[in-house]
């Protein structure tokens, strides 16, 4: 039986006075957090640092690689720290829990950038880092999780371009509306097999593919806020279950 743990942690690894306002970071800062993350998480299990109170002692045991073997732990299959104000980093250990499907840390002040370590969650359904302080390029490990439906990354501070592997695989949704992504539309874009897909609030650029026909199972689609040009392509008569435009 999976057990469903919601663990409520603050950390101040991101010092106030070295972290500006959600309206962007600077490379220093950038480079401060990186710092800090590394520094910060390097031995027994990083969030057991973290947790701000423990009447009952539960966490005497979290000590060491082994997560199962901690009190209260058998297998971690969600975390869910949704609206849980946190202010932290997250870091590389979180990779050892490899029977994670479900992470969800949407609207805190989290900040620093994707452990690598999270090319491991094989298992991982949903990513939801949505309205936090992250910062980098778009995360490549996310094409190494191939059971992955649901990817939110929206109101972050991701910039760069996105690999256009993403439109191959097999997501559902897709959530990367508010960040500082640039770059065309690829043309194997029609490859998604997405239901919803929201790009709004970046800076693409260039024409829409004519691949986008061949996103049939597509309900939703928000493009608005960019830099996009040209007419839509005539494939666009094909999204015969299209709702939201």
């Amino acid at each position: 039986m999976f057990l469903l743990v919601s663990v409520f942690v603050a950390s101040c690894t991101c010092d106030e006075h070295y972290v500006s306002s959600h309206g962007g970071l600077t490379d220093k800062e950038v480079s401060y957090i990186k710092q800090r993350q590394l520094l910060y998480y390097r031995d027994d299990f990083a969030w057991e640092k973290a947790i701000l109170s423990d009447p009952f002692n539960l966490t005497a045991d979290w000590v060491g690689s082994c997560v199962c073997d901690y009190t209260g732990i058998r297998t971690v299959a969600c975390i869910d720290l949704n609206h849980g104000d946190i202010v932290g980093c997250l870091p590389e250990e979180l990779g050892l829990l490899t029977d994670l499907a479900l992470f969800h840390i949407n609207s805190n002040p989290f900040c620093g950038t994707v452990p690598h370590k999270f090319i491991k969650l094989k298992l991982m359904l949903e990513l939801d880092l949505s309205n936090n302080w992250f910062t980098g390029k778009f995360l490549e490990v996310i094409l190494k999780l191939p059971l992955l439906k649901f990817l939110d990354l929206r109101f972050n501070e991701f910039e760069g371009t996105i690999p256009k592997e993403l439109f191959d695989k097999d997501l559902d949704v897709i959530f990367i509306n508010h960040n500082r992504f640039r770059f065309n539309l690829p043309d194997n874009f029609g490859n998604s097999h997405v239901s919803v897909i929201i790009l709004a609030n970046n800076k693409f650029h260039g024409c829409m593919p004519a691949s986008l026909g061949n996103t049939t199972g597509l309900e939703e689609i928000i493009l608005m806020n960019n830099g996009f040009r040209s007419c839509l392509p005539e494939q666009f008569g094909w999204l015969k279950i299209l709702t939201v435009f």
